[in-house]
């Protein structure tokens, strides 16, 4: 039995009383599963493919949450005496502060050849930025060695570890 093309054909005419396949239906019959199945395939791989997009908001300072982000920082500095560190603090609301002290801490390091820089701040929600520097210095070092270990650095509030322990 030889293999027949028109058998293919979806919209077959209809004669008198059967109905009857034709080349010109096989084709558009084809062609049309042809399409339905580019247009499956093609929707089937923009569901699949992996779009990353690396973004960061931070909240509106307008809204409820108060404007402000709490920070919490320990940083070492092995090459750098405590005299010379500070945290500068700078956004775009005009807050511009150089040698940031509340709720921080310099810890000698190397017997005081380095120090140890612990701190808690907030910051407001406008772009900006804080950084550990020298510039609180009275005098500037010539070359400071800025090299540092960041052992803490967060932002926001501390959560706690879920599900939460209870003690009996």
């Amino acid at each position: 039995m030889p293999f027949d093309f028109r058998r293919f054909d979806i919209y077959r005419k209809v004669p008198k009383d059967l109905t009857q396949p034709t080349y010109t239906g096989a084709i558009i019959s084809i062609c049309c599963c042809l399409f339905i199945l580019f247009l499956f395939l093609s929707e089937l791989t923009g569901f699949i493919t992996t779009e990353v997009v690396n973004e960061l908001y931070v909240d509106d300072p307008d809204k409820d949450s108060g404007g402000k982000i709490d920070v919490s920082l320990n940083i070492s500095l092995p090459n750098l005496h405590c005299e010379l560190v500070g945290l500068d603090i700078q956004d775009e609301m005009g807050r511009h502060e150089v040698g940031h002290i509340d709720n921080s801490m310099k810890i000698p390091l190397n017997n005081g050849a380095g120090c140890r820089f612990e701190g808690q701040f907030s910051i407001n929600k406008v772009p900006g930025n804080f950084h550990v520097s020298t510039h609180s210095a009275t005098a500037q070092p010539q070359n400071p060695d800025m090299t540092h270990v960041i052992h803490k650095l967060s932002f926001g509030d501390t959560l706690q570890p879920w599900p939460p322990t209870t003690t009996s």
